[in-house]
């Protein structure tokens, strides 16, 4: 019998609606855990048998050692935000007894496939993957084959899957807000390539900042496909050597804020800073900056800790987004 609720096979989440009882206690019968009410139980059968519902053999063998790894593939490892992530999704699979194997797309769509579709074949019980790709349907037949895929800092497409993103839009807004506000009317804006995700999102957000005002953000004053430190420096450097440089700036990943922060120390300007995500040493910055900041930590431990729910059968709600809030916090030395 297919899913009462049309979303395929029925899952716990049904048989506990059909027999009247809690999710948890379906899943103690179904794990033929100990001291669970008789009367309970039979009705947990009793739906089990109406529906034809199947206990997830992945859940099961990964209960019992024999799939004792889940897989991340990130998209470029040498950002240190991605080893954060993986170093507390590692920490938050090992509290179960599971290993985490970490790979690196390098933001190339065609090794992002074939380092996912590597994973699955080397049976690892789950999947943890920031995409890089604009498509996921290739990652279908994995999940029907009961291999669940959680997507990080970027949605996945094609697919429905929990994903588990940072607000990068309001952290934008808010920092951009916040340079307005402080009198600021020239603000530069620097980004990396606009067809990553974070990147479209950020943008969008200091946009908002701007339009929130009856304002429109100068084109001259925004720079696109920065991808290194070295390249934000560069921009900043002839925004600043222009006839009228900004007097404050935004960038929008903490590689664009080393090269900017490089280029203004160089140059002694009286430029303020504001840049999204936090990063090594910031607090020893010889001048106050602003950072877009967030629990980098949480974010890869509530990843790991809902996949490794989707394996046990634990957790069989629907899949769903949810949005790390972001805060703007002080960093460098104050003067």
């Amino acid at each position: 019998m297919r899913n009462p609720r049309g979303g395929g096979h029925p899952t716990m989440v049904d048989v506990a609606a059909d027999a009247g009882v809690s999710l948890k206690t379906v899943s103690r019968v179904v794990n033929g855990a100990p001291n669970v009410d008789p009367a309970m139980a039979e009705r947990v059968a009793a739906s089990i048998d109406r529906l034809g519902y199947q206990r997830n053999a992945l859940a099961a063998s990964l209960r019992s050692g024999a799939r004792d790894t889940i897989g991340f593939v990130s998209a470029d490892l040498s950002n240190t935000f991605y080893m954060r992530v993986a170093a507390a999704a590692a920490a938050a699979a090992l509290e179960r007894g599971i290993r985490l194997i970490v790979a690196s797309s390098e933001e190339d769509a065609a090794a992002e496939r074939t380092l996912t579709l590597d994973l699955c074949q080397r049976q690892v019980g789950g999947l943890l993957v920031v995409p890089t790709a604009s498509d996921h349907r290739y990652l279908a037949p994995e999940a029907a084959r009961g291999t669940p895929v959680v997507f990080l800092d970027r949605p996945g497409r094609g697919i429905v899957a929990d994903e588990f993103l940072i607000d990068n839009r309001g952290g934008a807004r808010a920092a951009v807000a916040e340079l307005l506000a402080a009198g600021h009317e020239r603000v530069a804006v620097l980004l990396d390539a606009p067809t990553i995700f974070t990147m479209s999102e950020r943008r969008a957000g200091a946009l908002d900042a701007f339009a929130a005002l009856g304002r429109a953000a100068d084109p001259r004053l925004i720079v696109e496909d920065l991808h290194t430190p070295a390249a934000a420096r560069a921009a900043l450097e002839r925004l600043l050597d222009a006839e009228r440089p900004p007097t404050a700036v935004f960038c929008a990943n903490n590689r664009s804020t080393v090269g900017a922060l490089e280029a203004i120390l160089a140059a002694d300007a009286p430029v303020a800073l504001t840049g999204f995500d936090d990063f090594e040493l910031s607090g020893l910055v010889p001048r106050p900056i602003r950072v877009v900041d967030y629990d980098v930590a949480e974010l890869g431990a509530r990843a790991a800790r809902t996949l490794l729910d989707r394996i046990s059968g634990a957790d069989e709600t629907e899949p769903r987004t949810r949005l790390q809030p972001t805060r703007l916090v002080d960093r460098g030395l104050r003067r």
